[in-house]
C-alpha cells in the first residue's frame, strides 16, 4: 500500500510544515453567484433532473464555478443518455461508463473523490466567544 501524504493541517500542528514542498497555489475560478437552468441541449428529462440535483449540491459546497459549468452539463448530459440505455434494456459501453466515472470523479462525487476536492474558502466567522463580556477566573 502507497504511503498517504499527511495533511497539511497536522504537518502545521507537528511543526514539520515546509513551505519548499508545498505545491503551486490553486487558479482561483469565480463562483457562480446562483445556480443557472440546466441547458436547454441536454438530451432528456434525466439529464435535466441530474443537473438541477448535482447543481444545487455543488453550489451549496461552493465547488460550481463558470468553468465548471460545460463539464456538469456533460456529465448531467452522459447521466441522461446512460439512464435512457438502462430504461431500454440497453447495456451502456464500458468507454460510456468510464467517462462517467471519470466526471463523477471530477466533481469530487465519489467517497474516494471527496477527500480530493478542496471547496472554495469560506469568509472567516470570527472568533464566537470574543465579546461575550465574561472574565476568566484567575
Amino acid at each position: 500500500m502507497a504511503n498517504p501524504r499527511k495533511p497539511t493541517a497536522l504537518k502545521v500542528v507537528a511543526g514539520t510544515d515546509r513551505p519548499d514542498r508545498k505545491g503551486a497555489d490553486p487558479i482561483d475560478l469565480p463562483l457562480v453567484s446562483d445556480i443557472p437552468p440546466a441547458p436547454e441541449w441536454l438530451p432528456n428529462r434525466h439529464a435535466e433532473a441530474e443537473w438541477n440535483r448535482l447543481a444545487e449540491i455543488l453550489h451549496n459546497n461552493r465547488l460550481l464555478t463558470e468553468a465548471g459549468l460545460g463539464p456538469l452539463g456533460m456529465l448531467c448530459a452522459l447521466h441522461g443518455k446512460l439512464v435512457q440505455l438502462w430504461m431500454a434494456g440497453e447495456t451502456p459501453t464500458g468507454h460510456m461508463l468510464a467517462q462517467y466515472r471519470a466526471l463523477v470523479g471530477e466533481f469530487g462525487l465519489t467517497p474516494v473523490a471527496q477527500g480530493k476536492v478542496k471547496p472554495a474558502e469560506r469568509e472567516p466567522a470570527g472568533n464566537k466567544f470574543a465579546g461575550n463580556g465574561r472574565k476568566r477566573a484567575s
